[in-house]
């Protein structure tokens, strides 16, 4: 059953991602440039983000444990650090230079264009630097 929810909550994440166009790396990266050809319209996307997410986050929070697991998954800390900004700032570098954002890059494989998969293949390398660097710190 899990898998099964999971399978149609991944579906409906990449239809919405189609719907809105964050698939298409030039709509993106026209948001991004304020300053040249501005297209405002995914603030709209974002805002239903933000509204769906409060929304269910309130419905979250009566309750003890998830549908279909045994607790839930809350962030372990609330502190600012380095990695966070760091990471943060890489996100927003990758996002700014290719217009791709993770979730939608998975979704843009459906449509088979696949330079995506140069997108993917470096988001892959550098989780996995990433992980090899973290495991030399502990």
């Amino acid at each position: 059953m899990y898998t099964l929810a999971a399978f149609f909550m991944g579906l409906l994440f990449g239809i919405g991602l189609a719907i809105s166009n964050m698939i298409n790396p030039t709509k993106v990266l026209n948001f991004l440039d304020v300053t040249g050809y501005w297209d405002p319209s995914l603030i709209l996307v974002m805002v239903a983000a933000i509204i769906t997410t409060w929304i269910g986050f309130y419905f979250i929070k009566k309750r003890k444990k998830p549908l279909l697991g045994n607790k839930f998954h809350y962030p372990k800390t609330h502190k600012i650090d380095k990695e966070l900004i760091i990471g943060s700032a890489l996100f927003g570098i990758g996002w700014g230079i290719t217009g791709y954002c993770p979730g939608p890059s998975i979704a843009v494989l459906g449509t088979f264009q696949f330079e995506v998969v140069y997108f993917i293949v470096g988001m892959v390398l550098g989780s996995l630097t990433y992980f090899g660097i973290s495991k030399f710190k502990k």
